[in-house]
């Protein structure tokens, strides 16, 4: 009885719009406007589409099936990010070009021995359409996937064509450390906060028209066709729950709309550190761990830390092979007040204090290198390093807010909605 209480008390911690998935959706996404129009911006061309398994429509079809069955759509050719077309490859590891099993179409792998669209590859189409669902994480290889198809194309002369989706955080919140381009990379392609604030569409149209956001030739870059299709209904205040939309798992490690709540939280101060967020439980990226504390002991060390917008819940989950999992999940009890990314620097501190001395100071270069990466800067790195649980994570906090709120200010221009 107890367990089934706990679960409920997730269930609705941060979900106020559970149970609306049977509602209609309040939102038409990119690729219902686009069937809207009877898919015109298509007519008479042969046609790319670089999707994942979370490209579907607002009743939950997959746009592949979309645009093949559609009679004035000439679809020949498919392309897959990372996890593949059908989601289920491993992170990191390369994915094969193969024959769609469904529309016998070439599927051309952008996670496996190429990253960019060859030449070769582009030859047979004239417009290269991009759905995919991105989680409001710079962190996350879906938009770097996007911005080296736009590329491709610009180079080649081929139009590309965004299908909009929505940010599950929604369009007001911007948080977090912005890339260094010293630390450009395909975990972080865009010189964006952590937590961006921006539809996949407004960030191709941001990369289309920043100086520098991609790696071709300042002509190339401006005479690159881009259209981006717009939801329609869509709010910037809306977070995930409020569309009315089933979510559909975007990766093995985000099956759930609170794991990606969760990814831009936890994912940085887990990475290294010895802190665990539960990913292979049923609470990926809330359930917090860390060997020889108990759940107390860690919401007390958090508690300390005073973050605005968060509360914890002592909880238990199951890893992949059974076990009972103790832990703490962390709630949002406030996302106005919430600062997603501060919670990931003072695991980082509390860390250090857990084992006594900075667990930081030696860590693998290599390591910290990929951290670095993820989280686009070095500054962080070289305070933790150097002073362990002194890191005096309110500085970097205070600044990257500032840094959050120029760059909206300057982004807005590229907003697609109020």
């Amino acid at each position: 009885m107890k367990r089934l209480f706990t679960i409920f008390t997730l269930i609705f911690a941060f979900l106020p719009a559970f149970g609306q998935a049977a509602k209609a959706p309040k939102v038409m996404l990119g690729i219902d406007v686009l069937e809207g129009m009877n898919f015109s911006p298509l007519a008479k061309k042969r046609v790319g589409l670089l999707t994942h398994p979370a490209g579907v429509n607002r009743n939950g079809r997959s746009t592949v099936d979309v645009l093949h069955r559609a009679k004035n759509v000439n679809l020949v050719a498919l392309f897959g990010p990372e996890h593949g077309i059908y989601g289920d490859e491993k992170a990191d590891v390369p994915v094969l070009d193969r024959i769609d099993r469904r529309t016998k179409l070439p599927v051309y792998s952008l996670y496996g021995k190429y990253r960019k669209p060859t030449p070769e590859m582009l030859k047979k189409i004239d417009v290269l359409v991009i759905d995919l669902q991105d989680v409001g994480s710079r962190s996350y290889t879906y938009v770097s996937c996007m911005i080296r198809a736009m590329e491709a194309c610009f180079e080649q002369g081929k139009e590309v064509i965004v299908l909009d989706r929505p940010n599950p955080l929604g369009g007001l919140k911007v948080d977090g450390p912005p890339l260094n381009p010293k630390f450009k990379s395909y975990v972080g392609m865009l010189q964006v906060p952590y937590v961006h604030g921006m539809t996949i569409g407004e960030l191709a149209r941001w990369a289309k028209g920043t100086k520098g956001a991609l790696e071709i030739t300042s002509k190339a870059q401006a005479n690159g066709k881009l259209t981006v299709i717009p939801m329609r209904g869509w709010k910037r205040s809306m977070l995930w729950p409020e569309t009315n939309l089933n979510w559909v798992p975007t990766s093995p490690a985000v099956p759930t709309y609170s794991a990606a709540v969760g990814y831009a939280m936890t994912g940085l101060g887990c990475q290294i550190g010895n802190f665990q967020h539960g990913y292979g439980t049923e609470y990926p990226f809330r359930l917090l761990t860390f060997s020889g504390k108990t759940p107390a002991q860690i919401e007390a060390a958090l508690k300390k830390a005073n973050i605005k917008g968060l509360r914890y819940i002592k909880t238990s989950g199951k890893d992949r092979k059974g076990r009972k999992v103790d832990g703490l999940y962390v709630i949002v009890s406030d996302w106005n007040a919430l600062r997603p990314t501060e919670i990931s620097f003072h695991l980082m501190r509390i860390a250090c204090e857990f084992n006594g001395g900075n667990i930081f100071a030696n860590a693998d270069k290599n390591k910290a290198l990929l951290f670095n990466k993820h989280t686009g800067c070095e500054e962080w790195w070289n305070e933790i390093s150097r002073k362990g649980a002194r890191a005096d994570v309110s500085r970097f906090v205070e600044r990257w807010s500032r840094d959050a709120k120029a760059f909206q200010a300057a982004s807005k221009k590229y907003h697609l909605y109020k």
